[in-house]
């Protein structure tokens, strides 16, 4: 480094010094072990040894340094596993294949890398007669990388490792703009998204997504998080961010405890020289193991509605009593109301035993094999399925995970008798707070929410749902990490601030909310953001920051293959322009495009329907409005389109006037350009059909 560029202020640089002196001298004495290169050659992936044969990676991108030498070891229960390490060995490999997603953002995926597979051990030392042994795996692809540790059995020893703590580093290279959101705090990963230098970052979850001085951006994440705890980041020197395991509850002090041979979870880095790079990215599910389960047609993406809104307005309660909303007469409104408007699914919360008094702190109390008195669950299920309507099953434990797996199998078997196809489940209590009994009538411990143990419990429950042809959505989960293409079954799940926050959130979910989600929390996977409130009000009035257009824009925006239609009936019936729209629009893809977008200004994603020749368009804005311009080449140019548009009017705004709203219709093709109109607030969605397709 012969000069620093001037054209980054003098205090970025001062806060980079020490970690940059620390990489200088670290290099000096570095040794090149083994390089692999991305299938274009843009990325490029080279591992070294550093002083006291210390193990690490740097990348780069076109020559520039994306991660800068970054450490890789372990600290174990008997010591750490970072010095002292030989290259025994190494091999490269070369896949491309296309796999089919039964349900997705898009239908057909190219899994396509280079892979280098470096094996090391301990050189004898201490009195250790053998050497640790450990493989690193680098898979790189065009639009980033994972790695990973893979721990054969091992010769002597009892055959088991106790992991306290990786000491895994991203070095991220060049001064970087950060958006992320607290680990280790009480809401788990319902929290604001801060945006800061990389130098403030605390201690962050992943996805955690950076944009560097220049315009590159990466996001950092993990894959196939299976049997393991959920990693964090912590930000240490300069620009370096370290991985920060999810702590064990019934092993102090030990995050892992694995049997041989096993493979942690994938470190992934996504990179994109734009935003829309990182969400039409499909790394983090190309590096999951493929489908499990067969054949699972059985499941069927599709819209719901639910007695859901009403109890976050505290019209009704989940408890039982005058209020109560899980009644067979309450029920068969919603089932009528979604047979009338094509929606699939009538969830129902607050439908079993174990409501009354503070569940919050009792899910000791929950019954999830019988429905109380003034809920019929089996006469629902017929009259639902004479509609052509299924019932979606809710199983919140209020964290007793452990009283909930003992009656998992029964409670499963109820839903499946009374064609429940899809469950909503959850687990609401602060993080840490889980609840462990390993014996009935035993001690109980705490655990996190991304623990080791918690990471073995939803898929103990997924791998048990699809015995019965079940799946999952998951609300205060473990963190999406792309099991859904081993597991299809597993749909969607929570994660993230959702629409509740705007019903009682203080504050609730500002404008910029849903633009700055594209590109961080949908990183990972499908999201249950139950959009869709035309009426815009929360409880007690509470006004919602969105426009009514951008109400819609959100069921293209916000990937899931089972989207809700969350306000109430009578609401839909004071907007039927709006329903109309949340009627029309698909939720499972042939192929998906972003066609713009910045993190937490804006965003517009192209897709088109599978099965269909019909495509959708939706755009998010943030707190400022902005005036964008789409090509509709994504469109088929043999073809002429009818654009049923739903936008903002001229004068909308979140806060003053939210309803000003129009709903129009143009013929367009391939070869068009459309100005999008995105108030404060606000957004754009529309819907192209196919000339010679009927005409409403």
């Amino acid at each position: 480094m012969n000069s620093l560029p001037s054209a980054l202020p003098l205090r970025r640089w001062r806060a980079l010094l020490p970690a940059v002196a620390l990489v200088l001298c670290a290099h000096a004495s570095a040794k090149d072990l083994a390089r692999v290169a991305s299938p274009d050659g843009a990325l490029v992936v080279t591992l070294e040894s550093q002083h006291e044969d210390r193990l690490a990676y740097r990348v780069e991108r076109g020559g520039k340094p994306v991660i800068a030498p970054s450490r890789l070891g372990f600290l174990l229960g008997d010591g750490r596993l970072e010095r002292n390490l030989q290259l025994t060995g190494q091999s490269s490999r070369s896949f491309d294949e296309t796999w089919e997603q039964p349900w997705g953002e898009r239908r057909l995926t190219r899994n396509h890398y280079n892979e280098l597979r470096a094996s090391f051990a301990e050189k004898a030392s201490g009195g250790r007669k053998q050497g640790r042994r450990f493989d690193v795996v680098f898979r790189v692809y065009d639009d980033g990388l994972g790695f990973r540790y893979e721990f054969p059995k091992q010769d002597g020893g009892n055959g088991e490792v106790r992991i306290r703590q990786e000491l895994t580093e991203f070095a991220i290279a060049r001064p970087a703009t950060a958006w992320w959101i607290p680990a280790f705090e009480w809401n788990r990963e319902e929290y604001l998204y801060s945006r800061t230098p990389l130098a403030e970052i605390g201690v962050a979850q992943t996805p955690l997504t950076l944009r560097t001085d220049d315009g590159l951006h990466l996001s950092i994440h993990e894959a196939a998080l299976v049997d393991y705890a959920g990693m964090n980041l912590a930000k240490g020197d300069g620009g370096v961010l370290r991985a920060a395991l999810t702590p064990g509850g019934g092993a102090r002090g030990t995050a892992v405890v694995r049997a041989m041979p096993f493979a942690t979870p994938w470190r992934t880095i996504q990179v994109g020289a734009r935003a829309g790079d990182l969400a039409e990215s499909s790394l983090i599910l190309n590096l999951n193991e493929p489908n499990r389960l067969g054949d699972v047609s059985w499941f069927t993406p599709a819209k719901y509605v639910g007695v859901w809104w009403s109890l976050h307005l505290e019209q009704e309660t989940w408890g039982t009593g005058p209020k109560h909303g899980a009644t067979t007469a309450n029920t068969k409104r919603y089932i009528d109301f979604a047979a009338a408007n094509g929606f699939r699914g009538v969830l129902v919360e607050g439908w079993n035993p174990g409501w009354d008094g503070d569940w919050f702190a009792n899910g000791w109390g929950f019954d999830f094999t019988r429905p109380t008195a003034d809920f019929d669950l089996e006469g629902l299920a017929d009259y639902a399925a004479g509609k052509g309507v299924h019932l979606i099953g809710h199983h919140e434990t209020a964290c007793a995970v452990s009283h909930y797996e003992r009656q998992l199998p029964a409670a499963l078997d109820l839903y499946a008798r009374n064609s429940v196809d899809v469950v909503k489940t959850g687990y609401v209590c602060d993080a840490g707070d889980i609840q462990r009994q390993d014996q009935a009538g035993g001690p109980v411990s705490r655990e996190w929410h991304e623990g080791q143990w918690m990471s073995n419990h939803h898929l103990r429950v997924v791998e048990q749902a699809a015995q019965r042809h079940i799946a999952i959505n998951a609300h205060e989960p473990i963190k999406d990490t792309g099991l859904r293409r081993t597991y299809p079954n597993w749909v969607s799940r929570e994660g993230a601030r959702g629409m509740e926050f705007n019903a009682w959130g203080n504050p609730p979910n500002p404008p910029e909310h849903e633009a700055t989600l594209a590109f961080t929390r949908m990183l990972a996977g499908p999201m249950d953001y139950t959009p869709g409130i035309v009426s815009l009000k929360g409880r007690g009035g509470q006004q919602i920051p969105s426009t009514l257009a951008k109400q819609l824009a959100l069921y293209v925006v916000l990937y899931s293959p089972i989207q809700m239609a969350a306000d109430l009936p009578e609401h839909y019936a004071e907007h039927p322009d709006a329903l109309q729209f949340i009627r029309d629009v698909a939720v499972d893809w042939e192929e998906s495009h972003v066609l713009n977008g910045e993190v937490g200004e804006y965003v517009t994603f192209a897709r088109k329907a599978r099965g269909t020749e019909e495509w959708f368009l939706g755009s998010a804005g943030g707190e400022q409005a902005h005036d964008l311009r789409v090509e509709l080449t994504f469109l088929d140019p043999a073809r002429r389109y009818r654009a049923e548009i739903y936008r903002d009017g001229e004068r909308a705004h979140w806060k003053t006037a939210p309803f000003d709203f129009v709903r129009e219709t143009r013929e367009v093709t391939s070869t068009d350009t459309l100005p999008l109109h995105l108030a404060a607030g606000g957004g754009q969605a529309i819907r192209f059909v196919p000339m010679d397709s009927p005409v409403r």
